[in-house]
């Protein structure tokens, strides 16, 4: 159909997600050696007009809300130009350790998203 699959969406998601990480000082890899996972509990997905294979995109990825145990990233996936927004969606993620026990977020993972505010956005 010359569109982009609709499961796709949500691996780009996942990258702007590593890639705002790593924005912020920090790959996954990282975190996970911290003892640290981010198990993905729920994901939602609104399409709002259609990306096309080989389409640039811009990906902007943030945090909407903190749990005591929890988190929700945000996305919204743009064309090039960013004059058409063509997706937004949200991941809520559950913090675990290896064991698979919830662990609360640690003052160092929370630290990694408050910069100051002089900061540029990361974008993905």
């Amino acid at each position: 159909m010359g569109v982009l699959y609709y499961a796709e969406y949500f691996h780009i998601f996942e990258r702007a997600r590593s890639e705002y990480i790593r924005c912020r000082g920090m790959s996954y890899s990282d975190v996970e050696a911290r003892d640290l996972l981010l198990p993905v509990r729920e994901a939602h997905c609104r399409y709002r007009a259609p990306a096309r294979y080989d389409d640039l995109l811009w990906v902007h990825a943030g945090i909407s809300e903190w749990g005591r145990a929890s988190l929700v990233f945000v996305y919204e996936m743009w064309n090039e130009d960013k004059s058409r927004l063509l997706a937004s969606g949200s991941t809520q993620h559950a913090l675990v350790n290896r064991a698979g026990r919830p662990v609360a977020v640690p003052d160092w993972f929370k630290a990694l998203f408050y910069l100051q505010a002089d900061t540029p956005e990361p974008q993905a």
